[in-house]
């Protein structure tokens, strides 16, 4: 069975960092790409970033590039949402996938349940 676990969100003022951590069981990051998505109080889940199942590439939602940094530990079997300069509106529940990748959710096969992340201005 496949599992991931998202952790590190909380609460930061603007302009703070928050590193996010995707932990899989039951299936390796070798295999799958790995997006980041973020659901914000009344709106749709959008795409934030993504790496491909070899780490050799990421690609970002425009929202967050330059600002966002996706890493991945194959030893650890964990993928990582490094976030700088953050904003009120960077506020939302974050979610990691698993799956094809890209930036549509009907790619990613398997979801972690969500961390929270509340940037206070």
């Amino acid at each position: 069975q496949v599992q991931l676990v998202e952790s590190g969100g909380g609460l930061v003022q603007a302009g703070g960092s928050l590193r996010l951590s995707c932990a899989a069981s039951g299936r390796t990051f070798s295999t799958d790409a790995t997006g980041w998505f973020r659901q914000a109080p009344g709106k749709e889940r959008e795409f934030v970033g993504a790496i491909t199942h070899s780490g050799s590439s990421t690609y970002y939602a425009d929202s967050v590039k330059g600002r966002f940094t996706i890493s991945k530990d194959s030893a650890k079997n964990t993928v990582y949402l490094q976030m700088n300069s953050l904003k009120p509106e960077d506020t939302a529940v974050y979610f990691c996938a698993a799956g094809r990748g890209g930036t549509l959710e009907r790619w990613y096969d398997y979801w972690g349940q969500g961390t929270q992340v509340t940037v206070s201005s």
